[in-house]
């Protein structure tokens, strides 16, 4: 007789799930063991719940199909919580199974007891415990369709004492329903989109992640409004390549151009995004904005036209409306903007830094020269987002993902490990940063475990970057952001995966190709410049300002070498700036 852990299982491989990423123990034997019998799941021992949550939120992201993670009874439920946050807030279809004590130990505050429907409530779109095996299979199979169709983590609390017990009938579908419906404005509303846009000249497209599976319908409206376009970060990889009048990215990471064509634009027209710097919205033109959750419209700017459909389905409808405008003037403006940004982004790659202090921008370029042209990056926050943004190119078979939303450090390691499991045949690259690959250190074990071949690079600048270049940026005083780090190709070797240091800036790209040949995992620990700036548009100046006042603190305390060594890496951008 099959107990409630099979039927568990049963479900999960119905509904496609290839992995659980865990750590097994108590509550979640039962279900670790009915893996072990069933035979076509693998079960994936991390160090740490959150990096199975991360792993499973990256593998959910990259295949668009449902991935597993799981946690047992109370500690094990709090470590999978800041993975799960970032895979609901990234719209992951992640299954979390939360094992729990034992039902009949509920309430009196036993060894390892958590309220999983308090704990996981924020993080997910369906939160329930089965305390009987006739409420599970109908249960899980809410989670599920809960997941895939809401876009978002679903939890299923499962006692230990349930999971061994006989399964009852099932009384519902098990069937996991997938319709993919046809979802667009009205008729009437996209005739005054149309008319709408065939009565600007100066018009520009700003794209979010959820325009990614409309890029040629994008690029074709472009075309024929001779609109520039702009886009978010998570969208990039989607709509930067094979893109006439892409102009870049805005926002905190960023490029001028981006934003001088959204400010200068008569006509915004956002798309598919929820973005959520509204410093960065012009406020002096009409702004259209469409989405398939109608619930965002608006709350980001102000918008004049809201309008609800998956961007896909709205542009093919949209395209027979418009009319060819044959004004490229305001186009071509913002094409030669975008070309001399591009020139001043080139400047700390031709001065590659000097040794122990290697310009990150040179790595990040050396990266987007050296990857394939299907890699898999992922991107840790702070300044490793940074330079992965305005660096790493798209193909159009690149993809690229990272904590967006969330904005959790340590996220690049993890993420990789989900993104090689689910696509053994491509190239990972995970882009760390010292402070983030710090934190969950101990998975780089389940890498060398599972002979995943990522190749990790440590943007190693020896402090909290990005922490340190807001503090400077208010004018105080950066303190507790130096990091005093491990030799990380050390502790590479020590954990069975080759490690490398790279300090000297004339021989980066031989070591890196070098690494990128071998065939398995590698760190690859790069000494970059810890006085690198990254400055977002329009506020260049405040940072200078910012970066001024925090010189003139550190020269009162005596700290002299420091503004030197500030000074001499971004003397160059001073200079353009001023």
């Amino acid at each position: 007789m099959a107990n409630v852990a099979d039927q568990l299982v049963e479900m999960l491989v119905n509904a496609g799930i290839k992995r659980i990423y865990a750590v097994t123990g108590d509550s979640l034997n039962e279900v670790n063991d009915a893996v072990r019998r069933e035979g076509s799941i693998q079960w994936i021992h991390v160090r740490h719940e959150e990096a199975g949550a991360y792993a499973a939120g990256a593998e959910a992201q990259l295949t668009g199909n449902l991935a597993c993670c799981a946690g047992s009874s109370g500690p094990g439920h709090v470590h999978l919580i800041n993975g799960l946050y970032d895979a609901h807030r990234s719209e992951a279809p992640v299954i979390a199974i939360a094992s729990t004590v034992a039902s009949f130990e509920y309430g009196t505050e036993y060894f390892q007891e958590t309220n999983t429907i308090k704990l996981f409530d924020d993080c997910s779109h369906y939160n329930q415990v089965a305390t009987t095996p006739k409420q599970f299979p109908r249960m899980m199979q809410s989670a599920i369709q809960a997941a895939l169709h809401r876009k978002g983590v679903a939890v299923v609390g499962l006692p230990g004492d349930v999971t061994s017990m006989d399964t009852e009938e099932i009384t519902s579908s098990t069937v996991n329903y997938n319709p993919v419906p046809v979802i667009r404005p009205s008729d009437e509303d996209i005739q005054k989109l149309a008319e709408l846009l065939n009565s600007y000249k100066k018009i520009t497209i700003f794209c979010g992640i959820g325009a990614g599976e409309a890029h040629d319908e994008i690029v074709a409206l472009s075309k024929r409004l001779h609109a520039p376009v702009a886009y978010s970060f998570r969208s990039k990889m989607e709509i930067q390549y094979d893109n006439p009048y892409e102009v870049g990215m805005t926002g905190l990471l960023g490029l001028p151009s981006a934003y001088h064509a959204m400010h200068q634009s008569e006509l915004l027209v956002l798309l598919g995004t929820d973005f959520p710097y509204t410093p960065f919205m012009p406020t002096d033109c009409k702004i259209v904005q469409v989405d398939i959750k109608p619930e965002r419209i608006g709350r980001r700017a102000k918008v004049d036209v809201g309008l609800n459909g998956d961007i896909k389905d709205t542009l093919t409808a949209l395209l027979p409306l418009v009319k060819q405008n044959e004004d490229d003037s305001f186009v071509k403006e913002q094409m030669e903007f975008y070309g001399d940004v591009k020139k001043n982004m080139k400047i700390y790659v031709e001065d590659k830094g000097r040794k122990d202090n290697i310009h990150p921008e040179y790595i990040a370029s050396l990266l987007d020269e050296i990857a394939a042209t299907d890699a898999i990056f992922t991107v840790d926050t702070g300044m490793s987002c940074v330079w992965g943004s305005r660096y790493i190119n798209a193909t159009g078979k690149r993809k690229m993902i990272g904590s967006f939303n969330h904005g959790s450090m340590a996220n690049a390691m993890p993420q990789a490990i989900g993104a090689a499991l689910a696509f053994p045949n491509r190239q990972v690259v995970a882009l760390c940063g010292d402070g983030g690959l710090s934190m969950l250190l101990g998975d780089l074990a389940t890498i060398t475990q599972y002979n995943l071949p990522i190749k990790i690079v440590v943007f190693n600048n020896r402090s909290l970057g990005m922490v340190k270049l807001e503090m400077q940026v208010a004018g105080l005083p950066d303190w507790q952001t130096d990091m005093h780090n491990p030799d990380f190709a050390m502790v590479a070797k020590a954990m069975g995966i080759r490690g490398i240091t790279i300090n000297d800036p004339d021989e980066a790209k031989h070591e890196l190709r070098e690494a990128f040949l071998y065939n398995g995992p590698a760190v690859i620990n790069i000494m970059t410049d810890p006085a690198a700036l990254a400055m977002p548009p329009k506020i260049e100046l405040s940072q200078v300002k910012g970066m001024a006042l925090s010189m003139t603190k550190l020269m009162l305390n005596g700290r002299t070498d420091e503004v030197v060594d500030t000074i001499r890496s971004n003397y160059k951008h001073f200079k353009d700036l001023i």
